[in-house]
C-alpha cells in the first residue's frame, strides 16, 4: 500500500458519529479506533455512551479499539492514547485494514493530526500543588520567567492550562523530549454539526433515556467497587452530577436541569475547539446532520475522492 490513509469521525456529543464510523468501517474493511476520553474505562457505559450495539452490523461485530481499556478510577492521559493509537493504526495497516478514529475529544484527535511532543511531558504533583491556589495574572507572570520558546504556543485562557504550560516549561528547562519517529499517513476528517435547537434536543432525548436506563446506578455500582467521588467528579459531565445527587446536594429535577445545561456547554466546547484545529491547519470536512439527504453516501463519497483507487 503506497499510502497509509486515516479516516477520522469528529464532532459534538449527540451526533451520530459512531453510527457514521461504523457503517464506513463495515464497507472500508475499516477498524473503529475511538478516541473519547471516557469510554476507555470499563464500567462507565451509560454516562460515556458507548452504544456497543452499534457496532454490530447484519450480524457482524465491526472490531473497535480503546473501549473498556483500562479500569474505572485509572488515569488516561493525551500522551497514553497517542502511544496506543500508533501502536493500533501500525498494527491495522500490517493487517490491511483502514484505522477510523471517532470520537469527541479533540485533544486527542488533534494530537495525532499534528504530532504534540510536549504531551510526554509528565505530571509534576509537587509543582501543581505549589501554584494551585494561584491567580491568572501569577501563573502568568511565572511562566513568563521561562524561556519564551518553551511556552510560545500555549493556551494561556484558563488556570488549568497556565498550569499545564508551566509545568511543560519547567520540565523543558530541565530535561530535552526524545524525538520519536512516527507513521506517516494521510488523513481525511469528517466532521459532523447541525443547529444548536436540534443539537440540544437530540442532547437531552439521550439524557432522559441515560437516565431511564440505569445512569444513576451505574455511578452507584462505581463507588461500590471502590471508585472514589473525587475521581468520579473528576470524569465530569454525568458522573460529576450523579454524585452530587447521591451525596444529597441536587434532587432529582436539579439533577437533569442542571446536567442538561453542562451538556450543552460541553457541545459547545468541542465545537470551539473542533473551529481551533481548523485555524491550526486541520481541514475538516463537514456535513450538517439535520441537512444532509445521505450522511453515509457523502461520507463515503468524500472518502473516495480524497483516496481514488484505495485498495486495502
Amino acid at each position: 500500500m503506497s499510502v497509509q490513509p486515516l479516516l477520522v469521525v469528529l464532532g459534538p456529543t449527540a451526533s451520530g458519529k459512531t453510527r457514521l464510523a461504523v457503517k464506513l468501517a463495515s464497507e472500508l474493511r475499516g477498524e473503529v479506533i475511538s478516541a473519547d476520553s471516557r469510554q476507555v474505562f470499563k464500567g462507565m457505559d451509560i454516562g460515556t455512551g458507548k452504544d456497543l450495539h452499534e457496532y454490530r452490523i447484519d450480524g457482524s461485530l465491526i472490531p473497535y479499539h480503546l473501549i473498556n481499556h483500562k479500569t474505572a478510577g485509572e488515569r488516561y492521559q493525551v500522551n497514553a492514547f497517542k502511544e496506543d493509537f500508533y501502536e493500533i493504526f501500525n498494527a491495522l495497516h500490517l493487517r490491511r485494514r483502514l484505522p477510523i478514529v471517532c470520537g469527541g475529544t479533540g485533544m486527542y484527535i488533534h494530537s495525532i493530526l499534528q504530532e504534540h511532543e510536549y504531551t510526554a511531558v509528565p505530571v509534576s504533583e509537587k509543582l501543581r500543588s505549589e501554584i494551585k491556589d494561584l491567580g491568572l495574572a501569577e501563573l502568568k507572570k511565572i511562566l513568563l520567567e521561562y524561556p519564551r520558546s518553551f511556552w510560545n504556543h500555549a493556551d494561556q485562557s484558563t488556570s488549568k492550562r497556565l498550569i499545564r504550560a508551566i509545568e511543560i516549561a519547567d520540565y523543558l528547562s530541565k530535561n530535552t523530549l526524545e524525538k520519536k519517529i512516527r507513521p506517516v499517513f494521510e488523513p481525511l476528517v469528517i466532521g459532523l454539526t447541525s443547529d444548536i435547537a436540534s443539537r440540544r434536543e437530540r442532547i437531552a432525548q439521550r439524557l432522559d433515556q441515560r437516565l431511564q436506563s440505569g445512569l444513576i446506578e451505574e455511578v452507584q455500582d462505581l463507588m461500590e467497587i471502590g471508585v472514589s467521588a473525587d475521581t468520579l467528579i473528576f470524569y465530569g459531565l454525568e458522573y460529576k452530577f450523579v454524585v452530587a445527587y447521591l451525596q444529597h446536594e441536587l434532587n432529582f429535577e436539579q439533577l437533569r436541569e442542571r446536567l442538561m445545561i453542562a451538556i450543552c456547554q460541553f457541545a459547545k466546547r468541542q465545537m470551539t475547539f473542533f473551529r481551533k484545529m481548523e485555524k491550526d491547519g486541520v481541514k475538516i470536512h463537514w456535513f450538517d446532520i439535520d441537512v444532509c439527504d445521505d450522511l453515509y453516501a457523502s461520507a463515503l463519497s468524500c472518502f473516495n475522492i480524497t483516496f481514488p483507487g484505495l485498495e486495502l
